[in-house]
């Protein structure tokens, strides 16, 4: 779908309002969820000594930071919500930027891994490829993006008050490797049901080494 320069920033913008709006009831909702098995994915496909710097991008409220802090990672958060980031900072104790997805200001091979938990899934299609870019000059050589989003059929649009695109894995996977990714694996969540009750798709994908 195409979008112009200007509705792709209204996009983002109303989609973090959103999140901005429900920031106190977002936290109480989702910080008891269950995604040790994405974490798990994630720190083990990463090769090499740790403990490993991970950047957890859309971090919302801090959960994830303050489970790899507390594996001993360092890990560092992103959002664009600014009440997300105050509150994961203060949940976490980790350093969280706020920073917009089509925005990004990243280090040039600083992490290890890259955490992207349900947080890609709301960027226009025709913006992924940017952010894509951005994380895949982020990663150390070798390092590995994890993703999480719902998938679907490759549509996209409104979903209420949220913006979403929701591909199939070949769709996912071709993006994804057009970037410059290697894929590793990908697995349906949550884990042990028919897949018409996973609405979760999980991918692992490396940046090559140099």
């Amino acid at each position: 779908m195409e979008h112009t320069p200007e509705e792709i920033e209204n996009i983002t913008r109303l989609t973090l309002q959103y999140y901005e709006q429900h920031a106190a009831q977002f936290f109480a909702a989702t910080r008891d969820h269950d995604v040790s098995q994405n974490i798990a994915a994630l720190l083990d496909a990463i090769t090499g000594p740790a403990p490993y710097t991970i950047l957890d991008l859309g971090c919302g409220p801090g959960r994830d930071l303050k489970t790899f802090s507390a594996l001993g990672h360092t890990a560092i958060g992103i959002d664009g919500s600014p009440r997300f980031a105050e509150i994961a900072r203060e949940y976490s104790g980790c350093e969280v930027w706020q920073q917009d997805f089509l925005k990004l200001d990243l280090a040039v091979a600083r992490f290890d891994g890259v955490f992207a938990n349900a947080a890609l899934f709301h960027l226009p299609s025709v913006a992924l490829p940017q952010v894509l870019g951005h994380l895949h000059r982020t990663l150390k050589p070798g390092g590995v993006l994890f993703s999480s989003n719902p998938h679907g059929q490759n549509q996209e649009g409104w979903n209420g008050e949220r913006y979403g695109s929701y591909y199939d894995y070949e769709t996912w996977e071709r993006l994804v490797t057009a970037a410059g990714f290697k894929a590793l694996s990908h697995y349906y969540r949550p884990p042990n049901l028919p897949r018409a009750e996973q609405p979760w798709l999980a991918s692992l994908w490396t940046k090559a080494l140099c």
